[in-house]
């Protein structure tokens, strides 16, 4: 249900954000580094404040191992909220003892006010989607919203659990998210390009496997591309591979030989524009930048297709995607009409390694066609290199996104349906 179908002017709503945001320390206390998650949230909250509705704002932070961890209390949260919205906002702590406090505060409330819950995570039964904590939260509001797309594929109390005992809906940004993403897979302007880069290839696996059926190119950089270097026969010498997934369930599972499948199931040569020279769909890197280490600064540029990267015993990691390659990657994005890009090319942080970053979001920032970013370090990468505002749309959504470009179906949006 969208938030415009849900009868919610003058009632108490709580609204499941995502404020899981990076922390720094100043002057003893904790602080919000990077606010666009809180952003993010603000055109509902805003929405149903005119319509006289009180909110009640929940989410997580972070991983607490115990409650009342500093570091994890949403109170720097509430700070930078009280000093940067002009909402009447209340912080409640112990909303689980008692419960009852809480109601009573909220229903002394004016329309309009705004509450903020600790930490969810404080709580054992959040991750476990325990009935009794369901219960304790709806008892403090009327109607659910879910705004919080990064948790979506978390089945847990305030994500899953509320949405089925309440009235709910999908807020103004989960929407959004989910039109811009389900675009992608269903109803994309071709030629479509994929950017898919990052260290880990765990969760890139199976949105790779989904986007290849249907973009016209994968273009595959990071430490994900040194998998599909080594399916093809060139030895990545000392570069990251990994080989424990970070998802137990996937123990096992042999990311260089799934490289190889993915490649022999896109064999074949295609044209991505009339005119435009043929290429493969799965394309990785034809020359890196390598060095001993991420901290040196002495650098190599190795070509992929000469001698001397069948070198097994080479101490080099593969740290950035060579000069070539950089090139051959922003002529395929400004010849697309769609792009999704997630992950980027190297150690973009280290200015040796920035390059290939560097040149991909130039790319993705100057061509004509529908971009669509998402994940942490790639928009950290386009805020480096001043290309952010010049994406069409862009998501800190992590996970959830790359399942849902995997196809899967997100426990938050499942029980949003009924």
């Amino acid at each position: 249900m969208k938030l415009s179908q849900l009868p919610c002017a003058g009632k108490t709503v709580l609204v499941r954000v995502d404020y899981n945001v990076p922390l720094e320390l100043k002057r003893n206390q904790w602080c919000v580094r990077d606010a666009r998650r809180l952003r993010a949230s603000f055109r509902t909250i805003e929405h149903l404040l005119k319509l006289n509705c009180k909110v009640v704002l929940l989410s997580h932070l972070g991983r607490p191992t115990e409650k009342g961890e500093e570091k994890f209390s949403l109170r720097s949260v509430y700070r930078y909220l009280q000093k940067n919205t002009d909402w009447s906002i209340q912080f409640i702590d112990d909303y689980v003892q008692n419960t009852a406090e809480a109601k009573k505060m909220i229903a002394a409330s004016a329309p309009g006010s705004v509450f903020l819950l600790e930490n969810l995570r404080f709580n054992a039964g959040e991750k476990k989607n325990d009935p009794a904590f369901v219960k304790t939260l709806a008892s403090l509001g009327e109607v659910f919203v879910n705004d919080a797309f990064s948790s979506c594929h978390r089945a847990h109390a305030s994500v899953v659990g509320l949405a089925k005992k309440m009235p709910a809906a999908m807020g103004l940004s989960l929407e959004t998210e989910v039109h811009a993403f389900g675009n992608l897979l269903q109803n994309p302007v071709h030629p479509f390009v994929v950017v898919v880069g990052g260290a880990k290839i765990s969760d890139k696996i199976d949105p790779i496997v989904n986007l290849s059926r249907i973009a016209d190119a994968v273009l595959i950089g990071g430490g994900v591309a040194n998998n599909f270097l080594k399916a093809v026969g060139i030895a990545v010498q000392k570069s990251y591979l990994q080989d424990t997934p970070a998802d137990l369930k996937k123990e096992g599972l042999d990311y260089v030989e799934l490289a190889n499948q993915i490649i022999s199931a896109n064999q074949g040569e295609r044209m991505l524009k009339d005119g435009y020279i043929p290429l493969p769909k799965i394309i990785y890197p034809v020359d890196v930048v390598a060095a001993i280490s991420p901290q040196a600064r002495a650098t190599t540029k190795i070509e992929l297709t000469s001698s001397n990267v069948n070198d097994k015993n080479g101490k080099l990691m593969y740290l950035d995607i060579g000069p070539k390659t950089a090139r051959l990657y922003r002529e395929l994005i400004l010849q697309a009409e769609t792009v999704f890009w997630n992950g980027p090319m190297g150690m973009f942080e280290q200015a040796p390694f920035a390059s290939g970053t560097r040149e991909v979001a130039r790319a993705v920032a100057k061509t004509g066609a529908v971009t669509v970013v998402g994940g942490g370090d790639t928009l950290a990468a386009l805020d480096k290199f001043g290309f952010a505002s010049q994406v069409d749309y862009a998501t800190m959504a992590g996970s959830a996104a790359l399942e849902f470009l995997a196809g899967k179906k997100l426990p938050g949006l499942v029980a949003l349906e009924k």
